[in-house]
Formats: C-alpha cells, sequence, structure tokens
C-alpha cells in the first residue's frame, strides 16, 4: 500500500554496507491470542508508514491471523506456529529485507533467520540467538507501560515511530451486511448493547460476576425499556451466558459459542453500546467507534490495557490500585460504577433515531 509522499521513508544500513539497502518486503511474526494480535496493529501501521513501498506479511497464529484480514496496511496475512515453523523456510534464498518477531519461541526466530536478511526480536535469552539479531533489543520492564507501547519498544531502535495508537480491525461490507440482517430479524429495539461476561480461561480473575452483570441489565431496563441486549462469548463461557440469556429472557439473544469469530466482530460493530470485560472481543470492540464500557482488573487497569485514542471510551477501573494479586475479586467494582458509565455513553452517544 503507498502512502502519501510526505510520510518519510526508512532504509536501512547493514553491517559492513557502504549505502542503505532499501526496504521492499517486511515480515511480522506474532503468534498469541486476539487481544495480544490486535495489539501489535499500530505497531504494524508504523511499518507501512516507514516503508510505504514495502510489501508487509504477518504472520500470526492459525485461530487468530482471520482478526487482521482485510486491513490495508498489509500485503497479506498467513499462518505459522512454533510447530510448523522448523518445517518452513528451509528452501535456497531469502525472501524477507527485514523480520520483526514478537514472543520468545526459538522456532520463531530461527524461521525468521531462515527467510530474512535482518531480523529484529527481544532479546531472547540465547547468547547465539541473540548474537544473530540485528538488534536483540531490550525488553520494556512488565507493566511498565501501556501493552501497545510495549510491543512498538520493538521497532524504536530502527527510529520508526508510531503512526497512530489505535487498534485496528477491517469489517468487509459482506459481514456487514449479514450482521445487519441478522439484527434486523430481532426487531428495532433501541439501544442494542452487547454483553461480553467472561474472558478465556487463565485469564478468569477479570471476570465480573455474571449475576452482577444481570443486575446491571435490570436496571439499564428500567431507565431504558427497549433495551435488547447481544450476549457474546465462547464455548468456555457457555455456562455463564446461558444463565445470563435465561435471565434476562426476551430482552436478550445470546450468540455465545454460536458464531465465528469474525461474524461476532460484525454484530458487535452494529451495536450500540459496549459493556464487557477486559478480553480478545473487547479489543476488537476498541477498533469501532462505539461506546466502550469495559471493566479493568487492577493487575492490568486501563492504563496498561484501555482503548486508545478511542473517541467514546468508558473504563471501569477496580477500586484497588494497581498493582494487585490477581486474586483480588472483580465483584469489588460496583454495578452503580458500572452503571454509572453506561447512563454517560448513551447520554453522550445517544442512539440515532
Amino acid at each position: 500500500m503507498r502512502f502519501p509522499t510526505s510520510c518519510t521513508s526508512l532504509h536501512l544500513v547493514a553491517e559492513g554496507a557502504a549505502t542503505p539497502q532499501a526496504v521492499g518486503s517486511v515480515l511480522v511474526i506474532n503468534v498469541s491470542r486476539i487481544g495480544d494480535t490486535l495489539l501489535a496493529t499500530p505497531a504494524l501501521r508504523a511499518l507501512a508508514h516507514a516503508f510505504p513501498e514495502a510489501a508487509i506479511t504477518c504472520l500470526a497464529h492459525p485461530r487468530r491471523a482471520e482478526v487482521l484480514e482485510h486491513l490495508p496496511f498489509l500485503a497479506r496475512v498467513g499462518r505459522i506456529d512454533k510447530r510448523s515453523a522448523p518445517l518452513l523456510g528451509r528452501l535456497p534464498g531469502q525472501r524477507y529485507d527485514l523480520a520483526f518477531v514478537y514472543g520468545f519461541d526459538r522456532a520463531l526466530v530461527s524461521y525468521a533467520l531462515r527467510v530474512a536478511r535482518r531480523v529484529v526480536a527481544f532479546r531472547q535469552g540465547d547468547a547465539a540467538l541473540d548474537a544473530r539479531l540485528q538488534p536483540a533489543v531490550a525488553e520494556p520492564r512488565a507493566l511498565s507501560r501501556h501493552a501497545v507501547s510495549m510491543r512498538l519498544a520493538l521497532l524504536e531502535p530502527l527510529g520508526i515511530r508510531p503512526a497512530g495508537l489505535r487498534l485496528a480491525y477491517r469489517v468487509t461490507s459482506e459481514e456487514l451486511a449479514w450482521a445487519r440482517e441478522r439484527l434486523r430479524a430481532l426487531g428495532s429495539r433501541r439501544p442494542c448493547i452487547g454483553l461480553q461476561v467472561a474472558s478465556f480461561p487463565t485469564k478468569a480473575y477479570r471476570d465480573w460476576p455474571v449475576e452482577c452483570f444481570a443486575e446491571l441489565a435490570a436496571r439499564i431496563r428500567a431507565r431504558w425499556p427497549e433495551t435488547h441486549f447481544l450476549i457474546f462469548g465462547g464455548s468456555e463461557e457457555r455456562t455463564r451466558t446461558t444463565w445470563l440469556a435465561g435471565r434476562l429472557g426476551a430482552a436478550a439473544t445470546s450468540f455465545a459459542g454460536a458464531l465465528s469469530l469474525r461474524q461476532s466482530a460484525a454484530l458487535m460493530s452494529c451495536t450500540h453500546l459496549y459493556v464487557g470485560v477486559d478480553t480478545g472481543p473487547t479489543h476488537i470492540m476498541g477498533c469501532f467507534d462505539i461506546p466502550l464500557v469495559v471493566l479493568y482488573h487492577c493487575h492490568s487497569s486501563s492504563r496498561l490495557l484501555g482503548a486508545l485514542e478511542h473517541p467514546c471510551f468508558y473504563p471501569v477501573d477496580h477500586p484497588h490500585p494497581h498493582p494487585c494479586a490477581e486474586e483480588t475479586p472483580m465483584s469489588a467494582i460496583g454495578v452503580d460504577a458500572v452503571f454509572a458509565a453506561v447512563a454517560r455513553a448513551l447520554g453522550e452517544h445517544p442512539p440515532a433515531p
């Protein structure tokens, strides 16, 4: 993708080279969960601005790569993991001028070294492997800065500056048409509010009690009687989502475990408000200009994971100061605080008639 001519194009100086080398192809490897994949999209955008003539390829986890599809600054999205990486890149020739590797998996770094002239990664803790990186970058201290900034830190030694901090996700016109048709079948009740009631199992400490979601929904319906809730989630939290759907009755439709990730994202992009805990789908919502109320545990507050450059973001942080133990219960966030954020969001951004 080409960018305006005012955007500065970078050239790299290889060790021992007399003249800078133009960058025509860039590889980024980021094998992680949904949220961590999206948190690297500002870094991908920065690379596209720094190298406007380069074709940028991003390889991601086979089950997460779809969140990167259709982004305008990527030439290609592919799949890789630590099991497939050792089998790849064995034919002669280096296909990329420059590669960036997120994470600390030797198989992924070794693959990048086989296919790229120059590889940049955080220090791997292996002196022989680090010696082959150009450079081996010191990773910022954990929880010392926002997660987006943590990922941009990998680009800093090359002088690559951010080109915006907003996360990126693209819903296609076909997906949007499908979502609107699904919602049309539910009627014209407003506001339409999406609910994400759980994070993934290893981050269950981020979950707000489902009973609190039920009380919140009741208070919202008392203020806005025509509200309809869309319940999102995966199969792992089906017990919670099924209970909540039964509690809300005709006021809710549960899509938990019934849709693909991209179908869920398309429906989420059509809501009037989203209320959820800190998890991957919530980061997807951070890409849309839709009022966003997010509940954050004190171990990973909105200062570290909140939606950046979002026009209508309403974080609800845990009352315990950061940092705190993961065992600190999310029930300490009261329904009053979340309802106040919802009321403010709908008051400042009322659904269009």
